[in-house]
């Protein structure tokens, strides 16, 4: 190996130890924001706890979140919140037979899941809402379609009776068995904070929404930087 492909490795690997800290950097300066936190979604309620703002009691917001699943990735693994603790989820809805839409959507999630290939507190999650047809081996074969590295990007399947309910109550997407093969389910995509709540929804079929969604992962990342204070990497 030459001087020059050694000089070049130093290189990338200094930028990518640098990156973490170059992102908070970026989006906090002092100890203070330099962004404005993503909103909350879904349904809330003031809790009986406060806190205090310039000597004013502010009663604390109790914010929707995503109930717990039982489910299993296209290698048979089985996946639930328990075991994605501490991981920004980035997570959609589909089925493999659907004809183009799901396609689309999939392949724009995986280029961006390609970005966060080496960070280790996000997931990129599909949930099938086709779970008698998109079983373990079929959701396999589905996910190499899109060179899916299945420790960062995971293709789910279950019962439609944790399915369902999941994407209406927990996601407040819309999820349906119309028959003949047809479903209802949305083409949004939904980002998931570390305590399970929703920060935003995208369409994957929108490139400006897709940007915006890259976007807001990384103010997702330095806020549960600011908050854990743990690695990325």
């Amino acid at each position: 190996m030459n001087k020059s492909n050694v000089l070049k490795k130093i290189i990338i690997l200094a930028l990518i130890l640098a990156l973490p800290g170059f992102l908070y950097y970026l989006l906090t300066a002092k100890g203070k924001n330099r962004y404005d936190p993503l909103p909350y979604f879904g349904p809330k309620q003031l809790a009986t706890t406060s806190h205090t703002v310039k000597g004013k009691s502010i009663p604390d917001t109790i914010y929707h979140v995503i109930s717990d699943f039982d489910l299993h990735d296209q290698n048979g693994k089985a996946v639930s919140l328990k075991t994605l603790t501490n991981k920004i989820l980035i997570v959609n809805f589909f089925y493999s037979n659907c004809p183009n839409l799901c396609n689309q959507v999939n392949q724009s999630i995986s280029k961006l899941a390609a970005e966060y290939a080496h960070n280790k507190i996000t997931k990129f999650i599909s949930i099938t809402v086709d779970p008698q047809r998109d079983g373990v081996a079929v959701l396999k074969q589905y996910s190499n379609k899109f060179n899916a590295d299945s420790t960062r990007r995971l293709f789910l399947t279950g019962d439609t009776s944790v399915i369902y309910p999941l994407a209406r109550q927990g996601f407040l997407v819309n999820a349906l068995d119309e028959g003949n093969g047809n479903f209802v389910y949305s083409d949004k995509i939904m980002l998931i904070d570390e305590s399970h709540h929703i920060r935003g929804y995208y369409s994957g079929t929108s490139d400006d929404d897709m940007l915006r969604l890259d976007n807001e992962i990384k103010v997702q990342i330095a806020e549960e930087i600011r908050k854990n204070d743990h690695s990325l990497y």
